[in-house]
C-alpha cells in the first residue's frame, strides 16, 4: 500500500493560504509570538507544517479552505482599508459579505475612492501586491491648477519621493476646466500615498483621487459602495500574469 503524500509548507504560506493574513503579515504574526502549532508556540518564519497539524493564531484555530473568494469592493472615502481600526472609524470589510474571513490586498488611504479587491487567499494576495510582478493600477486624479509638460515628463521618468524614487509613471491628461486638471495615472508599485505624494512632488494639490483599474479589472457595472465576486476567468488572469 502506497503511503499518502503530506504537503509541507512554510507556516507563514499556510496562514496565507488559509485567508488569515497576507503572507507578509502572517510573518509578523510569527514573530510576535502570536501563533501555535500543535499546542506549542512557533515564533520561527522557516517552521514548516502540513494539513494534519493544529495551528492556532492567538487562540482561534484555522484551517485550509478548499477553495478561495475574491471580492471586487467599488470603495467610498471615508473607510479605512483594515480589517479592524482601533480608533473606531468604518472600515472596507462593513461593505462585504461577513460569512467569509477576507482581507484587503494592498490599500487605498481613507479619501480615496475607487476598485480595491478583497480575498481570503494570501499567495494570490502577495503575489498581487509585490513590486517584481509588476501588476498595473490605474488612477484618475484630479488637481488643483495647470499641469504644465514638465510635470508629465517628471511623473513619466519617475519622482524621488523621501522613500525612493518611483518606477516610470504611464500619464496621460484627461481633462482640463476651470483651474483643475484630471489624470490618468498608471503605476505598478503600491509605495505608502504614492500618488498623492507624486503629485505633491510636483507642486500640486490632490483634489479627488479613484482607482479605476487594478490588473485586468475595471469597475464597470459596480456603483460606489457596492462589490461583485469576480469571475473564474478573472481570477485566473491575475493568477497567470
Amino acid at each position: 500500500m502506497e503511503k499518502e503524500l503530506i504537503k509541507i509548507e512554510r507556516l507563514q504560506k499556510f496562514m496565507a493560504s488559509a485567508g488569515v493574513a497576507s503572507r507578509r503579515k502572517s510573518e509578523e504574526l510569527i514573530l510576535e509570538g502570536k501563533v501555535k502549532v500543535n499546542g506549542q508556540l512557533v515564533t520561527e518564519l522557516g517552521f514548516k507544517v502540513s494539513q494534519s497539524d493544529l495551528v492556532e493564531v492567538e487562540g482561534k484555530e484555522i484551517y485550509k479552505p478548499k477553495g478561495h473568494v475574491y471580492y471586487l469592493l467599488n470603495k467610498p472615502t471615508g473607510y479605512v482599508t483594515t480589517v479592524s481600526d482601533p480608533q473606531g472609524r468604518k472600515t472596507v470589510m462593513e461593505l462585504v459579505p461577513k460569512d467569509h474571513r477576507v482581507f484587503p490586498v494592498g490599500r487605498l488611504d481613507i479619501m480615496t475612492e475607487g476598485l480595491l479587491i478583497l480575498t481570503d487567499d494570501g499567495e494570490l494576495a502577495y503575489k498581487l501586491t509585490h513590486p517584481k510582478h509588476m501588476v498595473e493600477k490605474e488612477y484618475h486624479v484630479k488637481v488643483n491648477g495647470i499641469v504644465a509638460q514638465e510635470h508629465i515628463t517628471n511623473l513619466r521618468e519617475g519622482i524621488m519621493l523621501d522613500d525612493g524614487k518611483t518606477s516610470p509613471a504611464k500619464v496621460e491628461i484627461l481633462n482640463i476646466q476651470g483651474g483643475e486638471a484630471t489624470l490618468s495615472l498608471i503605476i505598478h508599485e503600491g509605495k505608502n500615498r504614492q500618488v498623492r505624494r507624486m503629485m505633491e512632488a510636483v507642486g500640486r494639490k490632490v483634489i479627488t483621487l479613484r482607482r479605476v483599474k487594478y490588473g485586468n479589472l475595471t469597475l464597470e457595472g459596480v456603483q460606489l459602495g457596492k462589490y461583485r465576486n469576480l469571475t473564474e476567468e478573472e481570477v485566473q488572469w491575475l493568477i497567470q500574469n
